[in-house]
């Protein structure tokens, strides 16, 4: 009887509930949306850097007109299906040597009026 008894405990149960399990693929199917929704903002940005680095590292950019930069800008952005970002976002400036600036955001909706918003600033300096 003492073996039977012995045999006959209870043991606890280990593992994930089936409501445990949904509320872990939820969360999961979520970040995985919010994934789908910024990750191509991100790959548009570090396009938008390449073609910045691209134009930097010309020689003789910082010589170009606006117009010039503008016109290289824009056939990169064209090439590169760029569709957040537009050349008027970018900036010559001459002050202490030539330099190239984009500044914009990105506004992408993700449930109803939740937003998401993401704001770049980047700045390279032309050579000469």
């Amino acid at each position: 009887m003492v073996q039977r008894m012995r045999t006959m405990k209870s043991h606890k149960q280990k593992g994930l509930s089936l409501i445990g399990f949904i509320m872990v693929l939820a969360l999961a199917l979520f970040v995985s949306f919010l994934g789908m929704k910024i990750v191509p903002i991100y790959m548009e940005y570090f396009s938008v850097l390449s073609i910045m680095n691209n134009i930097a590292d010309e020689s003789g950019s910082a010589k170009l007109t606006p117009y010039e930069i503008r016109l290289k800008v824009s056939t990169n952005l064209n090439l590169n299906y760029a569709s957040n970002v537009r050349s008027k976002d970018f900036q010559l400036t001459r002050s202490d040597g030539a330099a190239l600036r984009v500044k914009y955001e990105v506004r992408e909706s993700v449930i109803g009026n939740l937003d998401v918003v993401v704001s770049f600033d980047k700045t390279v300096r032309l050579s000469n």
